[in-house]
């Protein structure tokens, strides 16, 4: 139940580890002279291009690796200092390619007859969805000057700020009394008591909650005035219509798709609403669901798997999908590259690390046995195998956007629920297809109040700095136009701002409606599989093995899909709808 990271390097102090930081540091000083020396001019362009381009990749890889070890070093036992020292030391490194990178997209932006150029070399013509993308972003380029400017300055503004409001977070202790005993907990804490099975106790920890954030209300809207005061800024500078048209840019998104998308979502939020009211009245509630009681369980699962168990559950319902998805799994398990045992030190939650350059991943969980971390494992599992695909690909054709990356994973779990399913009882099922729902409610409904919010909120600052009055009734609003009569009026969330961190992040404006995209996406897949069966997973591993190097348009053509049509968001939703149906013949 734990990994090897032979395979990146023995240890911190081992020779391979130490020459590869030392040709990290050599090449980025040997980038730096090069592109002072050779981005003058547009001369032996195909040669300099595939020069730069085979650097990145190849630095890119040796950055994997030891960033990879670092960090997966560092996952398992938070008190490595070691490992915090070179995870720290590879930031400072790294940020050292700025430069280099801003010289060679203002000398590709300025480039004559980059088509025939393309055309002229096979390495570039493999690489020409890069070389686009790389252009796009290149038109939002400011002078060399001012890019270093911003840099500077934004350590001291968006970044001072998300910093505060971390610390204003993470520190605030929760004034909470628990069946007569005053207690001061985490706010982390008191949020998860949200899927307690004590009604008491999730009624109890949303009043403490919401009374908590009182205490840090004004310090939060300070720090989010000042971050989307700056976004704002930037956008305009950058000569983007707006923070939206630069997020959907980086998701390799556009419009089309997102109004698609959204107005099939606005359509079927009576559907969500129905279940809502439907787990309302289960729970005893007759004026819809209080925001307290959306994350309570239902039914029964007390099921326990060992870890060898979980492994052969997976292995064995991978099957029935495709024998290259379970070989994957299985060689997973079998050659350590899951952490899955729980210890001190170890951070909690659970994530995948594609590495590659060895060709394989490193996923860490903390397994309890129950059937939602098997489900976390299967979810994991799906991230590697998505990298498994894309192993003979170069680094860069490797990356994708934020809106695809969780396709492998969100189907990986599908598998397992359907086969789940079949021989559960009533009370099982109605557990495992409510969890199912709570997801796609959050997904879908919250999301999209998310979506309203923060598009409200960066309309507004660019008059004025937001109170937190208003900051908590254009929340308040968000929720009631999406959730509906599906929430208890009288008990909905107005802190929901300072609760995500997204929120703070100046890069990560908009951090929501990809959420919905990944979720929707993989239902219109299952729903295909469903139709086509096995003729099916030729066409879905041809779409994942695609994903560094089309956008999201041209990916969903791979399989048939038009996501500029809203019947096509539709009939995803149809198949949330029919879960909902399901859920309520068990009740």
């Amino acid at each position: 139940m734990r990994w090897s990271l032979e395979k990146l390097y023995t240890s911190f102090d081992s020779e391979e580890f130490k020459k590869d930081n030392e040709k990290i540091l050599s090449s980025i000083e040997h980038i730096k002279k090069w592109c002072e020396e050779n981005l003058q001019t547009g001369e032996n362009a195909k040669e300099k291009l595939e020069y730069y381009i085979k650097f990145k990749n190849e630095l890119g890889d040796l950055l994997v690796k030891v960033r990879g070890f670092s960090l997966l070093s560092l996952s398992v036992d938070v008190k490595n200092e070691k490992a915090l020292k070179a995870v720290e030391t590879l930031e400072n490194v790294t940020t050292m390619l700025a430069e280099p990178e801003t010289k060679f997209k203002r000398w590709l932006l300025n480039l004559k007859n980059v088509d025939e150029i393309i055309e002229s070399s096979s390495y570039l013509k493999s690489h020409e969805f890069y070389v686009k993308e790389t252009i796009k972003e290149a038109e939002h380029l400011l002078s060399e000057k001012e890019e270093i400017i911003l840099a500077k300055m934004k350590n001291t503004g968006s970044e001072a700020w998300a910093k505060l409001h971390e610390f204003l977070t993470s520190t605030l202790l929760v004034d909470i009394n628990i069946n007569g005993e005053e207690k001061k907990l985490p706010l982390s804490v008191v949020r998860n008591m949200a899927y307690d099975k004590d009604p008491y106790i999730r009624k109890t920890a949303y009043f403490a909650e919401l009374n908590s954030y009182k205490k840090i209300e004004e310090a939060s809207a300070a720090c989010l005035n000042g971050i989307k005061g700056e976004v704002l800024t930037v956008t305009e500078l950058r000569k983007y219509s707006s923070p939206l048209e630069m997020t959907l840019q980086r998701s390799r998104m556009d419009f089309e798709t997102l109004d698609a998308m959204l107005k099939a979502i606005e359509e079927y939020l009576p559907v969500f609403r129905k279940y809502l009211k439907e787990k309302a009245k289960l729970l005893g509630h007759k004026e819809g669901l209080p925001f307290y009681d959306l994350f309570a369980p239902v039914g029964k699962l007390d099921k326990k798997l060992t870890f060898e168990e979980a492994r052969e559950f997976i292995v064995e319902n991978f099957k029935s999908f495709s024998e290259d998805l379970a070989e994957f799994a299985d060689n997973a398990f079998r050659n350590n590259w899951i952490d899955a045992e729980p210890r001190e030190g170890k951070r909690g939650g659970a994530f995948c690390f594609n590495l590659h350059p060895i060709k394989e991943s490193r996923i860490l969980a903390n397994f309890d046995g129950s059937f939602s971390n098997v489900l976390t494992l299967a979810h994991e599992l799906g991230h590697g195998y998505h990298g498994h695909l894309l192993a003979d690909e170069t680094l860069i054709n490797s990356r994708y956007p934020m809106p695809i990356a969780e396709t492998a994973s969100i189907f990986n779990e599908h598998i397992i629920v359907n086969s789940a399913l079949k021989t559960a009882t009533k009370e099982e099922k109605l557990s495992i297809i409510e969890n199912s729902l709570q997801r796609s409610t959050q997904t879908i409904v919250d999301i999209y109040s998310r979506f309203l919010f923060e598009d409200e909120l960066l309309k507004r600052r660019k008059d004025h700095s937001l109170s937190v009055e208003e900051l908590k009734q254009m929340m308040i609003d968000a929720q009631k136009k999406t959730y509906g009569d599906g929430l208890d009026q009288n008990y909905i969330h107005p802190y929901m701002w300072i609760n995500k961190p997204h929120y703070y992040d100046a890069d990560l404006n908009y951090y929501n409606f990809p959420y919905a995209f990944g979720e929707l996406f993989v239902k219109g897949l299952i729903c295909k599989y469903n139709q086509e069966g096995e003729k099916f997973v030729e066409e879905y591993k041809e779409l994942l093995s695609q994903t560094g190097k089309k956008n999201l348009y041209e990916l969903g053509k791979i399989v048939g899909f038009d996501i500029h049509s809203v019947d096509f968001w539709r009939k995803s939703l149809d198949v949330i709808k029919e879960e909902i149906e399901q859920f309520i013949s068990l009740i």
